[in-house]
């Protein structure tokens, strides 16, 4: 009897005990898109039907090849299992080829090739395996808020270097050479870049492979947006060089609309990728095994598949660029990626006063650039992944409302 009124009063008690989270979770917020989403979603409830301009996920499927190749494969009763550590022949096969084709690239697919569970696993991965409390991280402001979180969960103490319009959004290397580098073990670089959608040159890739060669750092290229509005897709690892002193990622989310299937790749010297593996393979396991040779069909699509989508993201990027005209924002037309990016008009404070403005009282949500680093704080940035109706309908509730 005692034993069970002792349970009852634990079943019934609603205080939940006091507990630190760990000091690496210190100065690291919730993900703005997780915190703007439920909001959204509030508002929403109440029967505002916000028009969600804000977030990079494709609305477009994969093709219909990729899908009937998943069904296929996870019909089959002996594909459930766990998978290698390293990903399928099948797929790493297929990604050697894929950067064959498309990037000129030779890799060993055996030893120079690791999928991932999406390429943000892989900022992870890499911050794990190589930082140390003390080390520094060179982040580029603005850019994707993963990779200063990432760092300082590792650590590490972040530099910010910041990229301007007026140097096309490439880093300052004059500027950056006025930097402390003795704890600099790492640098990540982003082109296309995300948010600004700058396409890379070969010269910026050269200058690249050289300052880490002359720092001894480890450049981490963040490539996911090469095959968006972009005709001649490029990789950092095509520099002579580039493989002694770089990784790169790359993902299908994007260039194959496969966002939600989180299928990465990292890709490099052997070592590298051995080295990250010892980590990786403590943190979790082969990816569904049908996934990953849907994904080795998709890496194999002709280029009619990208033009198509490019098509569509052209089409809406027109409707993009009215909507930014109606707001008085200047910005580049030739950007590339998923998204456009513009500064805003001096009547506002900042992208955050222009995003709250469009999303209270036109209920239409667009990225403030704040979120992306200081250097964003005069921008906004508009994703593609609506339809065109959609961006039309947002167009309207703008001129009604503003």
């Amino acid at each position: 009897m005692s034993n069970e009124i002792v349970l009852n009063q634990t079943a019934t008690t609603t205080d939940v005990m006091d507990m630190a989270v760990a000091n690496r979770l210190e100065g690291i917020g919730e993900y703005y898109f997780s915190q703007k989403l439920r909001e959204i979603d509030e508002l929403n409830k109440s029967g505002k039907q916000v028009i969600n301009l804000g977030i990079g996920s494709p609305d477009l499927p994969p093709h219909p090849d990729v899908i009937k190749t998943l069904h296929e494969e996870a019909i089959k009763p002996n594909q459930h299992g766990y998978q290698n550590y390293k990903g399928s022949p099948v797929l790493r096969k297929a990604v050697a080829e894929w950067y064959s084709k498309w990037y000129n690239i030779s890799l060993n697919a055996d030893t120079e090739i690791l999928p991932l569970i999406g390429s943000k696993e892989g900022i992870m991965h890499i911050c794990m395996t190589y930082l140390n409390p003390g080390d520094a991280v060179l982040i580029p402001n603005p850019g994707y808020p993963t990779y200063k979180s990432a760092a300082k969960i590792a650590g590490a103490e972040v530099i910010n270097y910041t990229l301007t319009k007026e140097n096309n959004w490439y880093p300052d290397f004059t500027e950056l050479e006025k930097t402390d580098m003795q704890k600099v073990k790492l640098m990540f670089v982003n082109y296309p870049q995300m948010p600004t959608g700058q396409l890379p040159t070969k010269r910026l890739f050269v200058q690249l492979v050289a300052f880490a060669k002359k720092h001894g750092i480890l450049l981490v290229h963040d490539n996911p947006y090469s095959f968006i509005l972009n005709d001649e897709p490029a990789s950092l690892l095509s520099v002579d060089g580039a493989m002694d002193v770089a990784i790169e990622l790359n993902s299908l989310s994007k260039s194959h609309n496969m966002a939600g299937w989180r299928i990465g790749i990292m890709a490099g010297a052997k070592q590298r990728i051995d080295e990250v593996l010892r980590f990786k393979s403590n943190m979790d396991s082969g990816m569904f095994l049908p996934m990953q040779l849907a994904a080795a069909k998709a890496l194999q699509l002709p280029a009619s598949f990208h033009q198509g989508v490019n098509s569509i993201y052209r089409a809406r990027r027109k409707k993009v660029i009215e909507l930014l005209k109606l707001l008085h924002c200047t910005f580049d037309e030739k950007q590339v990626g998923l998204f456009m990016w513009a500064a805003i008009p001096k009547a506002y404070k900042d992208g955050y006063e222009l995003s709250d403005k469009v999303l209270y009282e036109s209920n239409v949500f667009i990225t403030p650039g704040g979120i992306f680093g200081s250097a964003g704080d005069g921008y906004i940035r508009i994703s593609l992944c609506s339809t065109e109706e959609k961006i039309t309908e947002a167009i309207e509730r703008i001129k009604n409302t503003l």
